[in-house]
């Protein structure tokens, strides 16, 4: 099979595309033909080192989408030639994977394979972020950072459906403001000043629930347009600095920071996925949800698949198509 080999850390040219053999499922695991998969942050913070360890070779990728092709000892509810999406377990930049059976979800038949390819770090992560972890409550005004990306554009519209009274969204840049209201954001405003233009949104009572995955001032600043009693989720640190808070800021207003990752919740408690699965592939069946794809790229292309996301030039999700 084919696949994205890391054996140094560095730039996009360290991603080689090589041949190797295809893996074998263990107890409880199955291996899936890969038709697609999707680019995260984390893949660029693993190629540079800022997150990976160097046990090279090293296979980057966190999600994928394809067909089950063998079904390890142990494995109970799926079955060979099942349409499945899933969290594999050593990288997804290959033509095959392996996935433990608690973190590989069956597709309806409604989802296509791009939007299933597209859909699981981002689907699982913003649904548990708006519902669980921000405790989102009728009427509540959602401030939401990086609204453009794909968690972005996802957790407005979950926001949305989990009944939001306002959504606002920051981005970069003007350029990416269409992106954010037509995912169903009520408004959008760049970083620059934006907790004076969320208070004058609110008419000065703030937002209920922010999600922050950048960190650093922003995550500070969110506090100034944090309203009494609500929740700060913080879930990323793509500023590349570390924000501070000083507990004079919480206990007297009621209000809450909060972490979340969802890398630790894959390894340390799956379960919390499985229960919360059927409800994301709900929404992605109807179509109530929908993922935006911003772009797509060969696997052999990778290294411009990170040279786009490594940009910021672009919104939605990109994607990796397995096909030679």
């Amino acid at each position: 099979m084919k696949a994205i080999i890391l054996e140094s850390f560095g730039g996009p040219e360290v991603l080689q595309y090589k041949s190797m053999d295809v893996p074998v499922p263990a107890e409880g695991e199955v291996l899936i033909r890969v038709e697609k998969a999707s680019v995260n942050y984390a893949d660029i913070k693993n190629r540079t080192g800022k997150k990976a360890k160097g046990n090279f070779p090293l296979l980057l990728g966190l999600d994928a989408a394809g067909v089950i092709e063998q079904i390890g000892p142990g494995v109970k509810e799926l079955n060979v030639g099942q349409r499945v999406m899933a969290f594999p377990k050593n990288g997804s930049y290959a033509q095959y994977v392996i996935a433990k059976e608690e973190l590989t979800y069956a597709l309806p038949d409604e989802i296509d394979m791009t939007t299933a390819a597209a859909s699981p770090i981002v689907s699982f992560l913003s649904y548990k972020l708006i519902k669980d972890i921000g405790r989102i409550e009728r009427g509540d005004t959602v401030l939401i950072h990086s609204a453009a990306g794909g968690v972005g554009t996802t957790a407005i519209q979950f926001a949305k459906q989990l009944g939001a009274g306002k959504i606002i969204g920051t981005v970069g840049d003007e350029s990416k403001f269409s992106t954010v209201l037509e995912a169903g954001a009520s408004d959008v405003c760049t970083y620059d000043h934006f907790t004076e233009k969320v208070q004058e949104l609110t008419e000065g009572e703030g937002a209920d629930l922010i999600l922050d995955s950048i960190s650093g001032k922003i995550a500070e600043e969110s506090m100034n347009c944090l309203a009494p009693y609500g929740r700060l989720v913080h879930f990323g640190n793509t500023g590349g600095e570390a924000g501070a808070f000083k507990t004079n800021q919480l206990h007297a207003s009621c209000r809450s920071v909060l972490g979340f990752s969802l890398g630790t919740t894959r390894k340390k408690k799956p379960h919390l996925l499985k229960e919360i699965s059927q409800d994301i592939l709900s929404y992605l069946a109807n179509g109530s949800v929908k993922i935006n794809v911003g772009a797509e790229f060969p696997l052999s292309e990778a290294a411009e698949a990170h040279r786009l996301m490594e940009s910021r030039r672009y919104t939605g999700k990109i994607l990796l198509n397995m096909s030679e």
